[in-house]
Formats: structure tokens, sequence, C-alpha cells
């Protein structure tokens, strides 16, 4: 059906265009055209009887257009991430460039792939900072009478550590990401803002800030955050670290509610993923 060109971007981005037959696209609009058909009801017509010259007058152009594109784009992008192997972490960044009627269509689609985690020496680094946290922790009689807070020092270490994979280890991710997650936010502190009864202008000068700076800080934790993420899981892939069945069996065994607990095995993957985080930051946080 169609052919691509391939175009690598900075911060594991990959650029694909794509050439889509004419003869295809007319292909794809008939049967877009009839999944529409099948679906009318006019007078006189009950639902899917209606005769096709009548559907004709009835059915828009943009109506089906809309259709084909809604069923054709998604297929044409699972075809490439099985071509070339792809390892996308979120939906591509779609551009139609061209799309005429007797002409071939042209179709751009810029997908964020998983990035690659070089983790270097990161283990040296984090047993230097977590000797130094420990150092400036140690209770001096007579200093500080007050019992020292476990919670609060533990935190401080595993945001110490956290710094130094920031900061020492290698890992890009793709601004498609990163954008449309902060996008989100500010569509959603608009919304709060809003509730409130307040502008944007007047929020961010009560906090004193511009809406770019807002931008800005947004983008810085946002990026950080993947990050955070990635690190994670790679230094998790190299060390091996599992989640056994009896620790999500344990975890599981405190819910009192047959359905919250039918609900939280439902989601027995995303709270593998959590216990596995967690014993990731706990492998690093002993190194």
């Amino acid at each position: 059906m169609s052919k691509h060109t391939k175009k690598s971007l900075p911060k594991n981005t990959i650029e694909f265009t794509l050439q889509i037959p004419w003869k295809d696209v007319q292909t794809e609009y008939d049967v877009a055209f009839d999944a529409i058909h099948k679906t009318l009801a006019v007078d006189g017509f009950r639902e899917g009887k209606v005769p096709k010259a009548i559907a004709e007058k009835n059915i828009s152009k943009d109506a089906v257009y809309q259709k084909l594109i809604h069923t054709l784009f998604p297929r044409l992008y699972n075809d490439l991430i099985k071509e070339e192997n792809l390892h996308p972490i979120a939906s591509p960044k779609v551009e139609i460039v061209k799309a005429k009627e007797n002409e071939d269509w042209e179709v751009k689609m810029t997908v964020p792939e998983k990035p690659e985690v070089v983790l270097g020496k990161y283990k040296e680094k984090v047993k230097k900072a977590l000797t130094g946290s420990k150092k400036a922790e140690i209770w001096v009689p007579g200093k500080d009478e007050q019992k020292r807070d476990e919670n609060a020092e533990k935190q401080q270490q595993l945001n110490e550590v956290l710094s130094v994979l920031l900061k020492e280890v290698q890992c890009e991710i793709s601004d498609i990401v990163i954008d449309e997650e902060v996008e989100t936010r500010l569509a959603r502190l608009v919304d709060d803002i809003q509730k409130l009864g307040l502008t944007v202008e007047t929020y961010v000068q009560s906090r004193n800030t511009t809406v770019e700076d807002l931008k800005t800080q947004m983008k810085k934790e946002v990026e950080e955050m993947y990050k955070i993420e990635f690190i994670l899981m790679a230094i998790g892939d190299e060390e091996n670290i599992q989640v056994e069945k009896e620790e999500l069996d344990k975890l599981f065994s405190g819910v009192k509610s047959d359905q919250e607990r039918a609900n939280a095995q439902a989601n027995m993957y995303y709270f593998a993923s959590v216990l596995r985080k967690q014993k990731v930051l706990d492998f690093i946080t002993n190194l």
C-alpha cells in the first residue's frame, strides 16, 4: 500500500513520511462509506436499509474522510511498528501534509521511541552521595537534643540519589512525550484556576511568576519524571530485580473487601510495576 521514508530526529524521535497512492485512498474511502452506510437511517428507511443512491446524498464526504482517517492511519502506524521494529512510548504526532482528491496523499508520523539508557558508573556516584549524606547526619549529643526524623532522613537520601541519577545517567526523552504531558497538566491547572473564579493572569501574578516560567518549570518536572521512570526500569533490568507472585499475594491479602481485592488483582501489572520500582529504589539507597 504505502511507502515511507525515515528520518532520525534528536532525543529518540523518528519521523516517517508516508506516501499513500490515491487508488488505495479510494479503496479505503469505499470501505469507510460502507461502514457509515450500514448504520444510516433516514425517513422511510430503517438503519442499514437505505439505498446507496439516497445514502450518498445524506453522507457527507467530510464524514467519510474522517472515518477513513480514523481507521486507516492507526493501521498504517501499526504496520510501521512491525516493519521498523519500533518501541514507541506514546502515540505518534500525525500531520497530514497533502490530502487532495485524485492525488497521492502524504502523511508524517513522528514517533517517540523508548529512550536508550546509559547507566555508566552511577553506583560509584550514588555511594559517594550516600556516604556524604550519612556523615552529615551524625547526631552530636548536646548539639541537637531532638530525635532525628527517620522518614525525613530517608526522603533526603532518596532525593539525593535521584539527583545523582538525573545528573550522571544518560537518558533523553522525546519532546513529543514531554510536550503532551505539559499540555495536559496546563489544561488541568487552568480548569482548577477557573473553578476558583480566578484568571490565569491573576494566578501567575499571585505566585510572582509568568506563564512562560510556569511552562518551563512544568517541562523540567515532567522531563525529570520520565527520566527517573526509565532509569529505574533500566537498573531493574540490569540487576534482574523481579517481583514474585508471593509478594503480590501478600499485598492483595491486606485488602479486606472482596471487590477491592478483585479490582486490585485485575490491575496486577500496575501493582507489580510499583513494587518493582520500590525494590529498585531500595537497592540503590542501600548501595
